[in-house]
């Protein structure tokens, strides 16, 4: 397929009311010009989506993400050679951008490890538009997005991690300010919301992270806030942060979902 130019559908100044409605802005990358058009059509049913940019390569979606104001990124996975290593990059470009990762097929392994890096919603093109739809309007806001097929794979995480906890961990205890970080990382909370709500700095927040992770037997948020599930994680004093729950929920792998979606491309993973 001929490379393209970036694209702008238009112009970001229009993308506002005069009664101050505001628009999903969205940019579409995929590698399909047919796949794009789907969705430009699907949108413009919509009154409050507008799809701002769109692209073909992943060089052009970084441009775009760069050039183009945007609530939301679709990214099709097949755009890089790693859409794991891919999605950290545009993570860090545009920090604020909430990607929605297309895969052709949906992988268990795939998703999980997509959200570890920061993703807030992986789907495949088998997507129904309504689906699609709702989840750009849950990801606007913040809030990660999973079918049911997701929902299911992370439970099953969780409760791989439920067995591990049971048969090799004891009872650990950590110091309030380690208490209080964990439970800034299971609200979804960023290093540099973290180190502004205790006080520090985003380094320190990352030293403390890795203490923590050390502790608890854990590689990274997803499997922290899998274990915050399972288990009543203390402080000196014997307090339970609120946001650690010491039974699990159905409706958990939500949670889990929204801690792990929080995690900044540069910082502990």
């Amino acid at each position: 397929m001929a490379s393209t130019q970036v694209s702008l559908e238009e112009p970001v100044a229009l993308l506002q009311e005069d009664d101050g409605t505001q628009f999903i802005r969205v940019i579409v990358a995929d590698t399909q010009a047919i796949f794009r058009a789907g969705l430009r059509k699907i949108f413009a049913l919509e009154d409050d989506i507008r799809v701002v940019g769109q692209a073909e390569t992943f060089t052009q979606a970084l441009s775009a993400a760069k050039k183009f104001s945007a609530d939301v990124l679709i990214f099709e996975a097949a755009l890089a050679e790693s859409p794991v290593d891919a999605v950290n990059e545009l993570l860090r470009q545009s920090a604020s951008l909430r990607l929605v990762v297309i895969t052709a097929q949906p992988e268990e392994e795939l998703t999980l490890e997509l959200f570890r890096r920061g993703a807030h919603s992986v789907v495949s093109r088998e997507v129904e538009p309504e689906l699609l739809v709702d989840c750009l309007r849950k990801v606007s806001e913040g809030k990660p997005w999973l079918d049911a097929r997701g929902v299911e794979w992370v439970l099953q995480a969780y409760r791989s991690q439920t067995s591990r906890s049971a048969s090799g961990r004891t009872k650990v205890q950590l110091t309030p300010k380690e208490s209080l970080i964990v439970s800034c990382v299971t609200q979804g909370m960023k290093n540099k919301e973290i180190a502004v709500r205790v006080g520090t700095t985003e380094q320190v927040v990352k030293n403390y992270l890795r203490k923590v992770y050390d502790k608890l037997g854990v590689a990274d948020r997803l499997e922290l806030a899998l274990y915050c599930l399972n288990n009543r994680v203390t402080d000196r004093n014997g307090n339970t942060p609120t946001t650690v729950a010491a039974k699990p929920a159905a409706n958990d792998s939500v949670a889990v979902a929204a801690a792990v979606s929080s995690a900044d491309p540069d910082s502990v993973s």
